[in-house]
């Protein structure tokens, strides 16, 4: 995505900012965020030549034989870190990763929604995000067992301040680093709390995740907690999801999601219909991606805010899909909610398969089923399939199988990255079943 006048531009602002080092960003195939520096004379060299790393030592990658990597930097992602000194600064540059004959490596999870994204271009489809997540900050990282830090509740003022403190630094680092940030607040748990960006081109959305996590961490270490994106770390409060707000642009700047009141009651135009309707009809086959954890299924539970079934709606917090009320002539803002995703997920790949999904039910012309409302669980098995309504799966061994077998996503993702994911995450299935738990214990040790 570099072309002569991004790389000149970060050339130039290198020399004027005294920019000494370069961090080249990229993530392993589950999303973990990967990082080595460079110095900032080697930048134009790694502009047009890539800076070679060993693939072999990164999860998901290749093997040992194989090992040549190479690391192109994005100069469109160039930013200063606000947290470095001003004297011999560094900056940061996400990363394609490609093979040695520079072509795109295929268990690169960025190089995946770049796919999707430029196949979406060519439809006339420019694909925005807006990303939310949840999050925890808790006292002693080193404890196995998490401690909350406050009693707190949806958009509560914490009394000692601490947690606006750590947000408002968040966001200041954040926007310095030209992400803007809509919404930052407590949320519903006690300890648990919520930033919202701004929305972006799909593949900047991603980066933005990604950046958003690792600050969010850092500040809270720089106050003396830690920040947790586990799924679901307590029993009895509130998981934390990173709910994902898609919408489709033409190239001429216009909201094709949007439509008039009579055409439909959300104001979806058929396209927007379409693609909520893709959106449930592979939610299945891509939860794996959305919710990779065994953890994550530890938060999907009938509890009237988040989804199990495939299901839309606009006021229904337990729907996959919402339609959010935009203001009256604020049409350009129509996008839906996709509210399964947790912030475990590698954005690169969640957002690919959920856009995947979304197009490939506008191109098979899907209609979309009847809006949902609460009281679901209290229908059988056999009227929820006659409504066209399926369960999601209820875990981890659930979402594997339905990955695996589906087409879609790996077209969408290609074999090496879903390969990997299946005997990864089948590996940590079947570690998981094979543990005992202290609630088997309570419940079976003396019973039995």
């Amino acid at each position: 995505m570099s072309d002569d006048r991004n790389i000149d531009f970060v050339l130039r602002t290198i020399e004027k900012r005294n920019v000494r080092f370069v961090q080249l960003w990229f993530t392993d195939v589950l999303g973990k965020l990967k990082s080595f520096s460079i110095s900032s004379e080697d930048l134009e060299e790694a502009f047009m030549e890539g800076i070679g790393f060993d693939g072999s030592s990164i999860e998901g990658f290749v093997s040992q034989e194989e090992s040549d990597m190479l690391a192109f930097p994005d100069a469109t992602t160039f930013q200063v870190l606000p947290w470095r000194p001003e004297a011999h600064a560094a900056a940061r540059m996400f990363c394609d990763v490609r093979t040695p004959s520079r072509e795109p490596f295929a268990g690169d999870s960025r190089s995946a929604l770049s796919r999707i994204f430029e196949q979406a271009d060519e439809k006339g489809y420019v694909i925005n995000v807006g990303p939310k997540l949840d999050y925890f900050y808790l006292h002693d990282r080193n404890s196995d067992i998490p401690e909350t830090v406050d009693g707190a509740g949806y958009f509560d003022l914490t009394s000692s301040d601490f947690a606006t403190d750590i947000r408002r630094e968040t966001t200041l680092s954040l926007e310095r680093m030209s992400i803007p940030v809509s919404y930052s607040y407590h949320s519903n748990a006690p300890s648990q709390n919520a930033i919202e960006l701004r929305y972006a081109e799909a593949i900047t959305a991603a980066d933005n995740i990604m950046t958003a996590r690792l600050v969010i961490r850092r500040e809270a270490n720089e106050h003396g907690f830690m920040a947790s994106f586990m799924p679901k770390p307590f029993s009895d409060f509130s998981g934390s999801g990173m709910y994902l707000y898609e919408s489709i642009f033409n190239h001429d700047g216009e909201n094709l999601f949007w439509g008039p009141k009579e055409g439909h009651p959300a104001h979806l135009s058929p396209l927007g219909q379409s693609y909520v309707a893709g959106l449930l009809a592979y939610a299945p086959e891509f939860l794996l991606v959305t919710n990779p954890t065994v953890n994550s299924y530890k938060r999907l539970i009938p509890n009237g805010e988040v989804p199990i079934y495939t299901t839309w709606g606009r006021k229904n917090r337990a729907a996959l899909v919402r339609v959010p009320t935009h203001k009256p002539g604020k049409h350009q803002a129509t996008r839906v909610e996709l509210r399964n995703p947790d912030p475990a997920a590698n954005p690169y790949l969640a957002i690919a398969a959920s856009v995947a999904a979304g197009v490939r039910g506008i191109e098979e012309g899907l209609k979309l089923p009847e809006e949902s409302f609460s009281g679901l669980e209290k229908l059988s098995d056999a009227e929820l399939t006659r409504r066209g309504i399926h369960r999601l799966p209820r875990n981890l061994g659930e979402a594997i199988k339905s990955f695996d077998k589906s087409e879609l996503m790996h077209e969408t993702l290609g074999d090496h990255i879903c390969d990997y994911l299946v005997e990864q995450k089948w590996s940590e299935w079947d570690e998981y079943c094979s543990v005992v738990t202290d609630w088997e214990r309570t419940t079976y040790y003396v019973g039995i």
